[in-house]
């Protein structure tokens, strides 16, 4: 139950009120369900990014889908397995200072969606800080009402 529809049930509660059933229209649901979908895959993008930062396995185990695969800048394609044992140790060995995302965009099609971010990491290179900047976009697929990243495609800004 969306909380527009608590609220609703709680206002006319204390007025009194009682309204036994509530007409929802699809299109209303629709947006309403865009919205949370949009709000799930937001805070699913900053676990991602928080799990890369901590270098959290089991955390990501959980965000990533059984056919997961990496697109890696250099046109390289990890599998899920690989990819999960570098994750252990990948932000250590980068020489990363700091990581983070921004420009966030995400799209919906129906059980599938886009979320494309720009990162900036700054880096210790021979003793010379470095920022580099790529743009990735993670493809997510619904299943069983749990969004899952089944790709990542990462491009480096030049």
């Amino acid at each position: 139950m969306t909380l527009l529809v608590v609220l609703f049930i709680l206002y006319n509660s204390l007025l009194g009120s009682s309204i036994t059933q509530i007409e929802v229209h699809p299109q209303t649901l629709t947006i309403m369900r865009a919205h949370n979908d949009s709000l799930a895959l937001s805070a699913i993008n900053a676990q991602f990014i928080q799990n890369f930062i901590t270098q959290n396995v089991k955390a990501h185990d959980q965000i990533i889908h059984p056919d997961f695969v990496c697109i890696e800048g250099s046109g390289r394609i990890v599998n899920r397995e690989t990819y999960l044992k570098n994750w252990a140790t990948d932000y250590d060995s980068s020489g990363c200072t700091s990581f983070t995302y921004g420009e966030q965009c995400i799209r919906i099609f129906g059980d599938i969606a886009l979320v494309r971010s720009k990162t900036t990491a700054i880096r210790m290179v021979n003793g010379i800080s470095r920022t580099d900047h790529t743009i990735y976009t993670d493809t997510y697929k619904k299943q069983k009402g749990k969004w899952r990243c089944i790709q990542v495609q990462i491009t480096p800004i030049k």
